[in-house]
């Protein structure tokens, strides 16, 4: 499962103070988490000039999928396995067809005999959620362990970190400075959600997962979700997603050839 999949219930997170950080815990966390996003943004600042934090994020974001990467080699050889059950699993329905709760259960005892877990897409997702969490909060905050937040003062190109697109349109509007960039971001988005949705529709195409045949068909679709994801969190948080969606798209290309 695409990460933008896992992080779609984050879409309808409102653009309200959080309380995250007045525990200590979450002060420490987040602090932690601030000196480092500022510690790589100045190793980059030579390279990247004011758009340093920016790649800071984009470099976390690597380094996050790396250490989940073995999570997503997992899950392909999950996959490949559940679609070596296929032909067996349409057996089970044709001898069942009378009886969905039978279906259900002797599926999923096929499913533990031969030791395949119908969850193993999922986790990889699921792990990258503190990261990207930490993102959306730290880049929601004035404040970080008591003192401004620094990380707010900084762009890419026009637009504020920190900021939403809904900011960017109150301030100039769809086609202003800041606009033009979640344009531009919106466009890598499109294109990498039209690459996903090509590859599920073939994918769902080519195995009969028992669905029903409206959730066949929406399945695809959940692809551009991510769009409303981007739109908004802060656009830290969204070059998170962003980053890691086409490190998703990339590793499915390799993994599931």
């Amino acid at each position: 499962m695409p990460f933008l999949r896992a992080l779609t219930p984050a879409a309808v997170l409102p653009h309200v103070p959080t309380r995250h950080d007045e525990t200590p815990g979450g002060l420490l966390t987040m602090s932690v988490f601030a000196n480092l996003v500022d510690g790589l943004a100045d190793l980059l600042q030579p390279l990247f000039g004011a758009g340093a934090a920016a790649a800071a994020i984009v470099l976390i974001t690597a380094l996050v999928r790396l250490l989940v990467h073995p999570l997503s080699r997992a899950a392909a050889r999950g996959q490949r396995a559940r679609a070596a059950l296929q032909p067996r699993i349409a057996e089970l329905r044709r001898r069942h067809a009378e009886d969905p709760r039978r279906l259900q259960q002797a599926v999923l005892d096929l499913h533990a005999r031969e030791k395949v877990s119908p969850l193993s897409g999922v986790l990889p997702g699921l792990c990258q959620l503190p990261a990207f969490f930490l993102l959306y909060h730290l880049f929601s905050s004035p404040t970080v362990g008591g003192h401004p937040n620094r990380l707010l003062t900084h762009h890419l190109f026009a637009a504020p970190l920190g900021g939403r697109w809904t900011d960017a349109l109150a301030g100039g509007g769809p086609f202003g400075a800041a606009g033009l960039v979640y344009a531009g971001v919106f466009a890598v988005v499109a294109a990498i959600a039209a690459y996903g949705f090509r590859r599920t529709r073939r994918a769902m195409a080519d195995q009969d997962a028992g669905l029903p045949g409206a959730v066949t068909k929406a399945m695809p679709f959940l692809s551009f979700f991510t769009l409303v994801t981007v739109a908004v969190v802060p656009l830290a948080a969204a070059l998170y997603v962003v980053t890691s969606t086409a490190w998703s798209a990339a590793e499915r290309a390799v993994l599931y050839r």
